[in-house]
């Protein structure tokens, strides 16, 4: 499968990004592993054979917890809000750092397996990162692996540091490439 030349707009219209995050410490089995929303984004793929490109622009504050497994008791919705404004105000500090960004430096690879290196700017700290995909039916899905800590961000800790998030989450994304313009 090839994916047509030209630029592709994408955003919450055409698909999905996800943040998924797990428990470490002894005090885990308290905590939940989360799966956690980006709601308004907003990026460009431009597909040509000499120079492939990536965007994305991403609202710090529109993180939304839609899963929470494992843990004691079920996540509440009070939890759900809770969380959200943590990820806000001491995680990411919304207030001062309103927005994530990617910009792609070198697309390499295939329909069936690519790799896009980039520059990731989370709370005003630019770090390099590698996203790797593959493009199914129309559809491009992948991941990449963030450490917080490579960001400044120190994970999240509750219960006396017992329990904690774990240093690495994983950004995952299923968009359509339909949109050709």
């Amino acid at each position: 499968m090839s994916i047509a030349a030209g630029s592709y707009t994408l955003g919450p219209e055409s698909g999905r990004l996800l943040v998924h995050t797990t428990r470490t410490g002894i005090g885990a089995k308290a905590g939940h592993d989360l799966t956690i929303e980006v709601t308004r984004w907003r990026g460009e793929a431009t597909v040509a054979p000499s120079r492939s490109s990536v965007t994305v622009e991403i609202d710090a504050e529109s993180l939304e917890v839609r899963k929470g497994t494992g843990g004691v008791k079920p996540l509440t919705s009070s939890d759900r809000q809770e969380i959200e404004k943590i990820v806000r105000e001491k995680i990411l500090h919304t207030a001062r750092h309103p927005t994530i960004t990617f910009r792609s430096t070198r697309v390499d690879g295939t329909a069936e397996s690519f790799r896009v290196e980039g520059e990731l700017s989370i709370v005003g700290v630019t770090r390099p990162v590698a996203v790797r995909g593959s493009v199914t039916e129309g559809r491009a899905h992948g991941s990449a692996v963030i450490a917080q800590s490579r960001w400044g961000i120190r994970p999240y800790s509750a219960l006396f540091g017992t329990l904690k998030l774990s240093d690495e989450v994983e950004v995952r994304f299923d968009v359509s490439l339909g949109a050709n313009q």
